[in-house]
Protein backbone atom coordinates (compact mmCIF):
# COMPACT_ATOMS: atom_id res chain seq x y z
CA UNK A 1 0.00 0.00 0.00
CA UNK A 2 1.18 3.77 -0.70
CA UNK A 3 -0.91 6.86 0.39
CA UNK A 4 0.63 9.48 -1.62
CA UNK A 5 0.63 13.44 -1.27
CA UNK A 6 1.20 15.69 -3.96
CA UNK A 7 1.00 19.44 -2.75
CA UNK A 8 1.98 22.76 -4.12
CA UNK A 9 5.69 23.99 -2.67
CA UNK A 10 4.96 27.41 -3.32
CA UNK A 11 2.32 29.56 -4.07
CA UNK A 12 0.29 27.53 -6.62
CA UNK A 13 0.32 27.08 -10.14
CA UNK A 14 3.40 24.46 -9.84
CA UNK A 15 1.80 21.99 -11.82
CA UNK A 16 0.63 19.68 -9.82
CA UNK A 17 -1.97 18.57 -12.35
CA UNK A 18 0.74 17.31 -15.01
CA UNK A 19 1.99 15.16 -11.84
CA UNK A 20 -1.00 13.73 -10.50
CA UNK A 21 -1.93 12.72 -14.09
CA UNK A 22 1.71 10.83 -14.49
CA UNK A 23 0.88 9.23 -11.33
CA UNK A 24 -2.21 8.41 -11.35
CA UNK A 25 -0.67 5.86 -13.78
CA UNK A 26 0.24 3.43 -10.25
CA UNK A 27 -2.31 5.00 -8.39
CA UNK A 28 -6.12 3.03 -7.21
CA UNK A 29 -7.70 6.42 -6.08
CA UNK A 30 -7.32 10.28 -6.69
CA UNK A 31 -8.70 12.08 -4.07
CA UNK A 32 -9.34 16.25 -3.93
CA UNK A 33 -9.48 16.91 -0.42
CA UNK A 34 -9.63 20.60 -0.04
CA UNK A 35 -10.16 24.08 -1.76
CA UNK A 36 -12.87 24.65 -4.69
CA UNK A 37 -12.85 25.81 -7.91
CA UNK A 38 -10.37 28.40 -7.36
CA UNK A 39 -8.14 25.82 -8.21
CA UNK A 40 -6.91 25.39 -11.92
CA UNK A 41 -4.33 22.24 -12.62
CA UNK A 42 -3.53 22.15 -16.30
CA UNK A 43 -3.37 18.74 -17.88
CA UNK A 44 -2.26 17.86 -21.47
CA UNK A 45 -2.65 13.66 -22.92
CA UNK A 46 -3.94 11.56 -25.41
CA UNK A 47 -7.45 13.53 -24.69
CA UNK A 48 -6.56 16.91 -25.05
CA UNK A 49 -5.88 19.96 -22.89
CA UNK A 50 -7.78 20.36 -20.30
CA UNK A 51 -7.75 22.52 -17.31
CA UNK A 52 -9.66 20.81 -14.19
CA UNK A 53 -11.02 22.83 -11.44
CA UNK A 54 -12.69 20.08 -9.25
CA UNK A 55 -12.90 16.64 -10.29
CA UNK A 56 -9.22 15.27 -9.18
CA UNK A 57 -6.51 15.17 -12.60
CA UNK A 58 -6.38 11.43 -11.93
CA UNK A 59 -9.69 11.02 -13.57
CA UNK A 60 -8.42 10.72 -17.21
CA UNK A 61 -6.66 6.86 -16.07
CA UNK A 62 -8.88 3.96 -16.75
CA UNK A 63 -7.67 2.49 -13.59
CA UNK A 64 -8.20 5.09 -11.46
CA UNK A 65 -11.42 6.23 -9.31
CA UNK A 66 -11.46 9.71 -8.47
CA UNK A 67 -13.42 10.40 -5.20
CA UNK A 68 -14.20 14.47 -4.31
CA UNK A 69 -13.92 14.12 -0.57
CA UNK A 70 -15.50 16.42 2.53
CA UNK A 71 -12.70 19.29 2.69
CA UNK A 72 -13.87 20.51 -1.14
CA UNK A 73 -16.24 22.93 -1.70
CA UNK A 74 -18.51 22.45 -4.52
CA UNK A 75 -19.97 24.99 -7.39
CA UNK A 76 -22.54 22.50 -8.69
CA UNK A 77 -22.65 24.69 -12.21
CA UNK A 78 -18.92 24.21 -11.97
CA UNK A 79 -19.24 20.35 -11.11
CA UNK A 80 -21.60 19.64 -14.19
CA UNK A 81 -19.08 21.18 -16.50
CA UNK A 82 -16.33 19.48 -15.69
CA UNK A 83 -17.99 16.10 -16.08
CA UNK A 84 -19.65 16.93 -19.11
CA UNK A 85 -16.82 17.82 -21.09
CA UNK A 86 -14.89 14.72 -19.66
CA UNK A 87 -17.79 12.74 -21.32
CA UNK A 88 -17.23 14.78 -24.60
CA UNK A 89 -13.59 14.12 -24.67
CA UNK A 90 -14.23 10.02 -24.25
CA UNK A 91 -13.17 9.90 -20.69
CA UNK A 92 -16.03 7.62 -18.21
CA UNK A 93 -16.85 9.47 -15.08
CA UNK A 94 -19.81 7.63 -13.91
CA UNK A 95 -19.07 4.61 -11.69
CA UNK A 96 -15.56 6.16 -11.40
CA UNK A 97 -16.41 9.65 -9.50
CA UNK A 98 -17.43 10.31 -6.41
CA UNK A 99 -18.42 13.29 -4.45
CA UNK A 100 -19.04 13.63 -0.48
CA UNK A 101 -22.52 14.76 0.50
CA UNK A 102 -20.53 16.36 3.44
CA UNK A 103 -19.23 18.77 0.80
CA UNK A 104 -20.25 22.45 1.53
CA UNK A 105 -22.16 23.63 -1.76
CA UNK A 106 -21.15 27.47 -3.04
CA UNK A 107 -24.25 29.02 -2.56
CA UNK A 108 -25.10 32.67 -5.22
CA UNK A 109 -24.91 34.60 -1.96
CA UNK A 110 -21.34 33.49 -1.91
CA UNK A 111 -20.11 34.96 -5.14
CA UNK A 112 -21.90 38.16 -4.76
CA UNK A 113 -20.47 38.81 -1.18
CA UNK A 114 -16.94 37.80 -2.66
CA UNK A 115 -17.42 40.40 -4.83
CA UNK A 116 -18.64 42.95 -2.90
CA UNK A 117 -16.15 42.48 -0.21
CA UNK A 118 -13.22 42.83 -2.14
CA UNK A 119 -14.33 46.15 -3.81
CA UNK A 120 -15.13 47.74 -0.61
CA UNK A 121 -11.43 46.72 0.66
CA UNK A 122 -10.39 49.28 -2.11
CA UNK A 123 -6.52 49.37 -1.72
CA UNK A 124 -6.45 46.66 1.07
CA UNK A 125 -8.33 44.14 -1.70
CA UNK A 126 -6.11 40.85 -1.21
CA UNK A 127 -6.98 39.83 -4.91
CA UNK A 128 -9.16 37.09 -4.33
CA UNK A 129 -10.51 34.87 -7.85
CA UNK A 130 -14.17 35.87 -6.80
CA UNK A 131 -15.24 32.27 -7.19
CA UNK A 132 -16.96 32.54 -3.39
CA UNK A 133 -14.59 30.60 -1.81
CA UNK A 134 -13.85 33.11 1.21
CA UNK A 135 -17.55 33.21 2.00
CA UNK A 136 -18.09 29.77 2.06
CA UNK A 137 -15.36 28.92 3.77
CA UNK A 138 -16.60 31.53 6.46
CA UNK A 139 -20.35 29.96 6.57
CA UNK A 140 -18.77 26.73 7.30
CA UNK A 141 -16.70 27.75 9.85
CA UNK A 142 -19.90 29.88 11.12
CA UNK A 143 -22.49 27.27 11.67
CA UNK A 144 -24.35 28.98 8.27
CA UNK A 145 -23.31 26.41 5.21
CA UNK A 146 -25.52 24.28 3.33
CA UNK A 147 -24.02 20.92 2.19
CA UNK A 148 -24.89 18.11 -0.80
CA UNK A 149 -26.45 16.83 1.97
CA UNK A 150 -29.26 19.50 2.70
CA UNK A 151 -29.77 19.82 -1.02
CA UNK A 152 -30.64 15.79 -1.05
CA UNK A 153 -33.12 16.45 1.48
CA UNK A 154 -35.66 19.37 -0.11
CA UNK A 155 -37.46 20.03 3.12
CA UNK A 156 -33.86 20.56 4.80
CA UNK A 157 -32.51 22.43 1.71
CA UNK A 158 -35.52 25.53 1.84
CA UNK A 159 -35.25 25.48 6.19
CA UNK A 160 -31.75 26.46 5.86
CA UNK A 161 -31.91 28.43 2.74
CA UNK A 162 -34.93 30.45 4.44
CA UNK A 163 -32.51 31.48 7.55
CA UNK A 164 -29.28 32.26 5.17
CA UNK A 165 -31.21 34.70 3.06
CA UNK A 166 -32.36 36.00 6.55
CA UNK A 167 -29.26 36.77 7.17
CA UNK A 168 -27.63 37.19 3.56
CA UNK A 169 -30.13 39.73 2.03
CA UNK A 170 -29.66 42.70 4.50
CA UNK A 171 -26.22 42.65 4.07
CA UNK A 172 -26.92 42.47 -0.16
CA UNK A 173 -29.10 45.76 0.12
CA UNK A 174 -26.58 47.26 2.59
CA UNK A 175 -24.19 47.42 -0.38
CA UNK A 176 -26.78 48.24 -2.90
CA UNK A 177 -27.49 45.11 -4.25
CA UNK A 178 -30.74 42.97 -5.11
CA UNK A 179 -31.70 40.53 -2.44
CA UNK A 180 -32.00 37.02 -3.75
CA UNK A 181 -35.35 35.17 -3.96
CA UNK A 182 -35.25 31.90 -2.18
CA UNK A 183 -38.01 30.13 -4.79
CA UNK A 184 -35.53 30.85 -7.89
CA UNK A 185 -32.44 29.53 -5.75
CA UNK A 186 -34.21 26.38 -5.13
CA UNK A 187 -35.80 26.15 -8.56
CA UNK A 188 -32.09 26.22 -10.04
CA UNK A 189 -29.65 24.38 -7.57
CA UNK A 190 -32.99 21.06 -7.13
CA UNK A 191 -33.00 21.36 -11.06
CA UNK A 192 -29.07 20.62 -11.06
CA UNK A 193 -29.95 17.87 -8.58
CA UNK A 194 -30.75 14.59 -10.91
CA UNK A 195 -27.30 15.22 -12.21
CA UNK A 196 -25.28 15.99 -9.65
CA UNK A 197 -27.39 13.01 -7.56
CA UNK A 198 -25.24 9.46 -9.40
CA UNK A 199 -22.25 11.08 -7.82
CA UNK A 200 -23.25 11.71 -4.44
CA UNK A 201 -21.93 8.61 -1.85
CA UNK A 202 -20.18 9.25 1.48
CA UNK A 203 -16.39 8.62 0.42
CA UNK A 204 -15.01 7.68 4.10
CA UNK A 205 -15.74 4.18 3.72
CA UNK A 206 -14.74 3.96 0.05
CA UNK A 207 -11.41 5.00 1.42
CA UNK A 208 -11.37 3.20 4.41
CA UNK A 209 -11.72 0.34 2.53
CA UNK A 210 -8.90 1.35 0.28
CA UNK A 211 -6.80 1.63 3.33
CA UNK A 212 -7.88 -1.62 3.93
CA UNK A 213 -6.95 -3.34 0.94
CA UNK A 214 -3.92 -2.09 0.67
CA UNK A 215 -4.73 -0.15 -2.83
CA UNK A 216 -2.62 3.01 -3.97
CA UNK A 217 -4.26 6.35 -3.06
CA UNK A 218 -2.90 9.36 -4.13
CA UNK A 219 -4.41 12.69 -2.22
CA UNK A 220 -4.75 15.42 -4.56
CA UNK A 221 -3.26 19.10 -3.08
CA UNK A 222 -4.65 22.44 -4.47
CA UNK A 223 -3.41 25.83 -4.24
CA UNK A 224 0.22 26.36 -2.38
CA UNK A 225 2.08 26.19 0.91
CA UNK A 226 2.13 30.01 0.83
CA UNK A 227 -1.67 30.20 0.64
CA UNK A 228 -2.02 28.64 3.38
CA UNK A 229 -4.46 30.32 5.96
CA UNK A 230 -2.67 29.80 8.97
CA UNK A 231 1.37 29.58 7.53
CA UNK A 232 1.09 31.26 4.12
CA UNK A 233 1.15 35.20 3.72
CA UNK A 234 -2.42 35.85 5.23
CA UNK A 235 -4.48 37.79 4.67
CA UNK A 236 -3.05 37.46 1.15
CA UNK A 237 -3.78 33.88 1.08
CA UNK A 238 -6.59 31.31 0.87
CA UNK A 239 -9.38 29.80 2.88
CA UNK A 240 -8.83 26.61 2.92
CA UNK A 241 -5.54 24.86 5.07
CA UNK A 242 -3.08 23.33 2.13
CA UNK A 243 -0.65 21.88 4.72
CA UNK A 244 -0.06 18.17 4.29
CA UNK A 245 -2.07 17.98 7.44
CA UNK A 246 -5.40 18.98 5.72
CA UNK A 247 -5.08 15.46 4.04
CA UNK A 248 -6.16 13.53 7.16
CA UNK A 249 -9.48 16.18 7.89
CA UNK A 250 -10.23 16.82 4.29
CA UNK A 251 -10.21 13.63 3.66
CA UNK A 252 -10.68 11.53 6.01
CA UNK A 253 -7.65 9.09 6.51
CA UNK A 254 -5.45 9.11 9.26
CA UNK A 255 -2.01 10.94 9.16
CA UNK A 256 -0.32 7.41 9.51
CA UNK A 257 -1.14 6.18 6.43
CA UNK A 258 0.66 8.88 4.29
CA UNK A 259 3.91 7.08 3.14
CA UNK A 260 5.04 10.08 0.69
CA UNK A 261 4.67 13.90 0.19
CA UNK A 262 5.83 15.19 -2.98
CA UNK A 263 5.78 18.74 -3.46
CA UNK A 264 5.70 20.09 -6.41
CA UNK A 265 7.75 23.50 -7.27
CA UNK A 266 8.61 25.33 -10.34
CA UNK A 267 12.33 25.92 -11.60
CA UNK A 268 11.26 29.15 -10.94
CA UNK A 269 8.73 31.09 -8.96
CA UNK A 270 5.11 32.80 -10.04
CA UNK A 271 2.44 33.91 -7.91
CA UNK A 272 -1.15 35.53 -9.48
CA UNK A 273 -2.79 38.03 -7.15
CA UNK A 274 -1.90 40.29 -4.73
CA UNK A 275 0.80 39.74 -1.98
CA UNK A 276 4.77 39.56 -1.03
CA UNK A 277 6.77 37.32 -3.24
CA UNK A 278 10.38 38.21 -2.27
CA UNK A 279 12.16 37.13 -6.03
CA UNK A 280 9.50 38.60 -8.03
CA UNK A 281 11.09 40.53 -11.36
CA UNK A 282 10.07 43.07 -12.92
CA UNK A 283 12.23 43.61 -15.47
CA UNK A 284 12.87 42.33 -19.05
CA UNK A 285 13.72 38.91 -17.75
CA UNK A 286 10.48 38.69 -15.62
CA UNK A 287 8.22 39.37 -18.64
CA UNK A 288 10.21 36.82 -20.74
CA UNK A 289 9.41 33.74 -17.61
CA UNK A 290 6.04 34.62 -18.52
CA UNK A 291 5.80 34.54 -21.93
CA UNK A 292 8.20 31.50 -22.46
CA UNK A 293 6.60 30.09 -19.77
CA UNK A 294 2.60 30.56 -20.61
CA UNK A 295 2.18 32.26 -16.95
CA UNK A 296 -1.41 33.10 -17.26
CA UNK A 297 -3.92 31.87 -14.24
CA UNK A 298 -5.70 28.43 -15.30
CA UNK A 299 -8.65 29.70 -13.14
CA UNK A 300 -8.71 33.22 -13.82
CA UNK A 301 -6.92 34.10 -17.25
CA UNK A 302 -4.24 36.76 -14.73
CA UNK A 303 -0.76 37.18 -15.67
CA UNK A 304 1.11 35.76 -13.42
CA UNK A 305 4.05 37.71 -11.74
CA UNK A 306 7.03 35.93 -12.19
CA UNK A 307 10.36 35.86 -10.34
CA UNK A 308 13.64 33.36 -9.28
CA UNK A 309 13.66 30.00 -7.42
CA UNK A 310 12.95 30.95 -3.43
CA UNK A 311 15.20 28.07 -1.56
CA UNK A 312 14.15 30.01 1.40
CA UNK A 313 10.56 29.35 1.60
CA UNK A 314 10.96 25.73 0.01
CA UNK A 315 13.14 25.26 3.25
CA UNK A 316 10.62 26.36 5.63
CA UNK A 317 7.58 24.86 3.04
CA UNK A 318 10.00 21.33 3.52
CA UNK A 319 10.03 21.46 7.51
CA UNK A 320 6.61 21.97 7.79
CA UNK A 321 5.54 19.46 5.70
CA UNK A 322 7.55 16.47 6.06
CA UNK A 323 8.19 16.50 2.33
CA UNK A 324 9.93 13.46 1.03
CA UNK A 325 10.36 14.32 -2.26
CA UNK A 326 10.12 17.38 -5.13
CA UNK A 327 9.03 17.22 -8.30
CA UNK A 328 10.36 20.25 -10.60
CA UNK A 329 8.39 21.59 -13.01
CA UNK A 330 8.72 23.82 -15.80
CA UNK A 331 12.64 23.53 -16.25
CA UNK A 332 12.65 23.68 -19.93
CA UNK A 333 11.30 27.69 -19.98
CA UNK A 334 14.83 28.39 -18.19
CA UNK A 335 16.67 27.22 -21.20
CA UNK A 336 18.49 29.37 -22.71
CA UNK A 337 19.00 31.73 -19.98
CA UNK A 338 22.32 33.26 -19.83
CA UNK A 339 22.23 33.39 -15.54
CA UNK A 340 19.98 31.81 -13.36
CA UNK A 341 19.74 32.66 -9.67
CA UNK A 342 18.47 31.42 -7.06
CA UNK A 343 17.19 33.33 -3.63
CA UNK A 344 19.19 31.85 -0.66
CA UNK A 345 18.38 34.42 1.80
CA UNK A 346 16.25 37.79 3.14
CA UNK A 347 17.54 40.69 5.11
CA UNK A 348 15.40 42.32 6.34
CA UNK A 349 16.37 46.27 7.93
CA UNK A 350 20.10 45.20 7.47
CA UNK A 351 19.58 41.83 9.47
CA UNK A 352 19.10 38.22 8.11
CA UNK A 353 16.03 36.84 8.68
CA UNK A 354 13.91 33.25 7.86
CA UNK A 355 10.02 33.33 6.21
CA UNK A 356 8.91 32.54 9.85
CA UNK A 357 10.19 35.34 11.64
CA UNK A 358 7.85 38.09 9.60
CA UNK A 359 4.54 38.69 8.44
CA UNK A 360 3.90 39.44 5.10
CA UNK A 361 4.05 43.01 5.53
CA UNK A 362 7.29 42.84 6.59
CA UNK A 363 8.01 40.09 3.63
CA UNK A 364 6.79 42.77 1.14
CA UNK A 365 9.95 44.54 2.36
CA UNK A 366 13.19 42.14 2.26
CA UNK A 367 15.78 42.13 -0.05
CA UNK A 368 16.82 38.62 -1.25
CA UNK A 369 20.31 37.52 -1.05
CA UNK A 370 21.02 35.66 -4.50
CA UNK A 371 23.47 33.15 -6.20
CA UNK A 372 23.71 33.26 -9.48
CA UNK A 373 24.50 30.56 -11.77
CA UNK A 374 25.50 29.38 -15.51
CA UNK A 375 22.74 29.11 -17.87
CA UNK A 376 22.41 26.59 -20.24
CA UNK A 377 21.97 26.47 -24.27
CA UNK A 378 21.36 23.11 -24.87
CA UNK A 379 17.74 22.74 -25.02
CA UNK A 380 15.72 20.41 -21.99
CA UNK A 381 12.12 20.35 -23.42
CA UNK A 382 11.06 16.49 -24.44
CA UNK A 383 13.57 15.09 -22.23
CA UNK A 384 12.88 12.22 -20.43
CA UNK A 385 16.07 10.71 -19.15
CA UNK A 386 18.38 12.47 -16.46
CA UNK A 387 21.38 11.94 -18.66
CA UNK A 388 19.99 13.61 -21.17
CA UNK A 389 20.01 17.41 -19.26
CA UNK A 390 23.01 19.51 -19.58
CA UNK A 391 25.54 19.79 -16.99
CA UNK A 392 24.32 23.39 -15.88
CA UNK A 393 21.08 22.19 -15.30
CA UNK A 394 22.00 19.03 -12.97
CA UNK A 395 24.04 21.55 -11.41
CA UNK A 396 21.60 24.14 -10.60
CA UNK A 397 19.16 20.55 -9.59
CA UNK A 398 21.68 19.70 -7.20
CA UNK A 399 21.73 22.65 -5.56
CA UNK A 400 18.14 23.32 -5.20
CA UNK A 401 18.21 19.75 -3.38
CA UNK A 402 21.13 20.96 -1.23
CA UNK A 403 19.44 24.18 -0.22
CA UNK A 404 16.05 22.79 0.33
CA UNK A 405 17.14 19.58 2.11
CA UNK A 406 14.85 17.42 0.23
CA UNK A 407 16.09 14.97 -2.69
CA UNK A 408 14.38 15.66 -6.02
CA UNK A 409 12.50 12.50 -7.98
CA UNK A 410 11.05 13.87 -10.73
CA UNK A 411 11.82 16.81 -13.26
CA UNK A 412 9.16 17.86 -15.57
CA UNK A 413 10.43 19.38 -19.17
CA UNK A 414 7.33 20.31 -20.82
CA UNK A 415 3.63 20.12 -21.01
CA UNK A 416 3.04 16.43 -22.32
CA UNK A 417 2.56 13.63 -20.08
CA UNK A 418 5.60 11.97 -20.90
CA UNK A 419 7.76 15.15 -21.19
CA UNK A 420 9.29 14.21 -17.64
CA UNK A 421 12.42 12.68 -16.17
CA UNK A 422 11.92 10.26 -13.05
CA UNK A 423 15.61 10.32 -11.34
Amino acid sequence: MAVRLVIGAQWGDEGKGKIIDYLANTSDFVVRYHGGNNAGHTIVNEYGKFAMHLIPSGIFRNNTKAIIANGTVIDLEVLLSEIKMLEKAGVKVKERLFVSPRCHIIMPYHKILDRIFEAAKGVGKTGTTGRGIGPVHADKVGYNGIRLFDLLNKKQFSKKLFVQLSIKNPILKAFGETPLDQKAIEHHLLSLLPKIKPFATETYPIIQEAVKKKKTIMLEGAQGVFLDNDWGTYPFATASTTLSGAATHGAGIAPQYITDIIAVAKAYATRVGAGPFPTELFDKTGKLLREKGGEYGATTGRPRRCGWFDAVGLRFGANLNGFTSLAITKLDILDGFGEIKICTGYILNGKSVEYYDIDAADLEKVKPTYETHKGWQTPTQGANKYSELPKEAKAYLARIEELVGVKIAYISTGQKRDEIIKV
